[in-house]
């Protein structure tokens, strides 16, 4: 799967073959269970979303509520976009030093964490991470980045 069509996210994992499913349910349910409220579950961009809503903050580039995290299986890896990662570096350290702590390979681009299995994602530092994005910090990181 590469950009999904699903309108609902049980829709996106109904589609997925069940290995697949077994590991974006996996890391779904961490990131359920770490994300601060304020956040809405969703689909949007062909994946699973985890956005504040344009009710809470409205004045995006795009118009789109801005997103924290999204999740996605794509054709040969998953991906988990840690958008507030991209967009402070203090998360980006915690998240690199824990990776080579721990000894996985850290596969990221920009905000994208690739991994092939769950084998390949510690998702306890990710969680941390995950739990450390707050609206507020998600905000004040956007504001930030829009300044340069």
């Amino acid at each position: 799967m590469v950009k999904s069509t699903a309108v609902t996210v049980k829709d996106y994992l109904a589609a997925l073959p069940p290995d697949r499913r077994k590991v974006i349910a996996a890391v779904r349910k961490r990131v359920r269970d770490r994300l601060p409220d304020g956040f809405q579950e969703s689909i949007n961009w062909g994946m699973i979303t985890y956005e504040l809503p344009l009710s809470r903050y409205p004045d995006t580039y795009n118009g789109q509520p801005l997103s924290a995290v999204a999740l996605a299986a794509q054709k040969n890896y998953y991906a988990l976009y840690l958008n507030s990662v991209y967009q402070d570096r203090a998360l980006a350290d915690v998240l690199r030093d824990a990776y080579k702590r721990v000894g996985l390979k850290l596969d990221m681009g920009k905000s994208c964490l690739r991994f092939r299995g769950l084998d390949d994602i510690d998702l306890d530092v990710v969680g941390d991470v995950i739990a450390a994005t707050t609206p507020e910090r998600l905000i004040e990181s956007y504001e930030a980045s829009r300044k340069r």
